[in-house]
């Protein structure tokens, strides 16, 4: 019996949200014709997704940077297999955004012919497991945990939404040669905002001048996001997706380290131990806590 519980459907071993995932898009994948200009971002969720949703929107489109365009960045870059507003995406204008929660082996096939572009964004997963801890307890549609300690078993046994973070990062990583992609981490984000975005304009070959990169930089900060309703998904949860109480934010807190603040040292002894043998000779640089560097 699959015990991911009743809010999670298991698709070809890997776990989406049972009520909001599009399963036609999901079975129909390799069909889906993905276009030269294409970006993809994909995460493992609770790392930064929402964020580089807003940072593209602000490189690519004047009317974001400015305000004159009321268009929310959930329908600039939207979730390609859960597609909450239900975009036509054959139609969409030139370039297409998406963000994406999918493992390496349920990407569109189109995707191999490494003129599209993924931007995979990745944080440390005890920071992940924390903010998905709240945001579990938060957003009505997803299984609630009592304790950090229940929730970190189903995390690391991959009873959550986006299955295993191990995997999830690994499949990625392991595969990359398949795809035109480029990692940058969350940490690397929060410490250097202005080089994690030039970096990006360098990946997707977008020039901006030194003024609009200020702009992109100023508006991309997490407490600007975090006002911005554009951009922090707050009404989204509370009149489309449905949360468990008004004292929530799909944005929450944002910093690195938090995790010091849930764990007791035997669960971060657990962790570790599983961490290393998972991620033994991993070469990406997982940053734990910026503030130590």
């Amino acid at each position: 019996m699959d015990n991911t519980g009743e809010k999670l459907f298991k698709y070809k071993g890997y776990n989406f949200e049972r009520s909001l995932v599009k399963i036609h898009i999901v079975e129909n994948v390799d069909n889906f014709e993905i276009r030269d200009d294409d970006v993809f971002i994909i995460t493992y969720p609770k790392s930064g997704t929402i964020w580089t949703q807003q940072i593209l929107s602000l490189i690519y489109f004047e009317g974001h940077r400015n305000r004159t365009e009321d268009t929310v960045t959930m329908d600039r870059a939207p979730f390609f297999e859960y597609n909450t507003h239900n975009l036509d995406f054959t139609n969409m204008p030139s370039p297409r955004f998406f963000a994406s929660h999918l493992p390496y082996y349920l990407a569109p096939k189109g995707l191999k012919n490494k003129r599209a572009k993924i931007l995979y964004i990745y944080r440390n997963p005890k920071d992940v497991l924390v903010s998905f801890f709240h945001f579990s307890n938060w957003v009505a549609r997803l299984e609630p945990a009592d304790t950090i300690e229940h929730f970190m078993e189903k995390f690391l046994d991959g009873e959550v939404l986006g299955s295993r973070w191990f995997d999830h990062i690994r499949g990625w990583y392991e595969h990359r040669h398949d795809f035109n992609i480029q990692f940058i981490s969350y940490e690397d984000m929060k410490k250097d905002l202005r080089s994690a975005v030039l970096k990006i304009c360098k990946f997707l070959k977008k020039e901006l001048s030194e003024e609009v990169v200020d702009t992109v930089v100023q508006q991309a900060t997490f407490q600007n996001m975090k006002t911005n309703p554009q951009a922090n998904y707050n009404d989204i949860i509370k009149n489309e997706i449905g949360s468990r109480n008004d004292e929530g934010h799909f944005l929450r807190k944002g910093i690195t380290g938090d995790w010091k603040h849930h764990f007791t040292v035997e669960q971060n002894e657990r962790f570790d131990k599983i961490f290393q043998k998972e991620m033994k000779d991993f070469p990406l640089p997982i940053i734990w806590d910026i503030n130590e560097e």
